[in-house]
């Protein structure tokens, strides 16, 4: 079973794969872009439309984080990692 390290690198390695492709980029942006649409036109006075809105492009921004966060993890893990390789061979 590999250990807390090793899931955490594999789930770097997934999220980056999945900001890296052109299709998952064009759909969030395209959504981003009809949300912002939404609020933007809709009357102040539709406060539940405007709200649905928002928080569908907060939602959007915190998946999008979310990936970015596990690719951060990810590069810690290494670097640590390599970090204490090179102490090991000096």
């Amino acid at each position: 079973m590999p250990t807390q390290e090793e899931q955490l690198v594999t789930a770097g390695e997934e999220a980056e794969a999945i900001l890296k492709a052109s299709a998952f980029t064009s759909v969030v942006n395209d959504l981003v872009e009809r949300a912002f649409q939404t609020f933007v036109n809709t009357a102040p006075e539709d406060k539940d439309k405007r709200e649905y809105s928002y928080n569908h492009y907060r939602a959007l921004v915190d998946v999008v984080d979310t990936l970015k966060q596990r690719v951060q993890v990810r590069d810690s893990i290494l670097e640590q990692q390599n970090g204490d390789n090179s102490q090991e061979e000096q």
